[in-house]
């Protein structure tokens, strides 16, 4: 990946298209909320895969992310709350909360800052 910095952003072009980046909510994604969506998604990208191999029947998921960040130490993110939304047809509590333990386990993007970010999950069933 490359970077260029241009009037308060950095900017990189993907396949998918351009990132701009930006400490400036103004100019581009705030590096914050690029770390908390990598893991949210992630999180519930890898949920769904779980849950699909037990057979787990998912028609939709959605990932909800509470950020707390410690203003003494630059403003760091200490602790993510991912609550996952999860419609589907048959699931059980025990299943999709064995489902969502073995998922944390497995998420690249939750396990490389397992040591210094908390990371909470909770989930509902509709």
């Amino acid at each position: 990946m490359k970077f260029h910095y241009t009037e308060d952003a950095f900017e990189t072009e993907f396949d998918f298209g351009k990132l701009v980046v930006s400490g400036n909510e103004q100019k581009g994604f705030r590096p914050f909320q690029l770390m908390v969506s990598s893991i949210a998604v992630c999180s519930g990208s890898v949920l769904r895969k779980v849950m699909e191999k037990q057979r787990m029947t998912v028609n939709d998921i959605q990932v909800e992310a509470d950020v707390t960040r410690d203003p003494k130490r630059a403003n760091r993110l200490t602790h993510i709350k991912l609550h996952y939304i999860i419609k589907g047809e048959g699931l059980s509590e025990k299943k999709v909360e064995k489902a969502v333990d073995l998922a944390s386990k497995n998420c690249p993007m939750a396990q490389t800052v397992v040591d210094s970010v908390e990371i909470s999950e909770t989930f509902e069933i509709h």
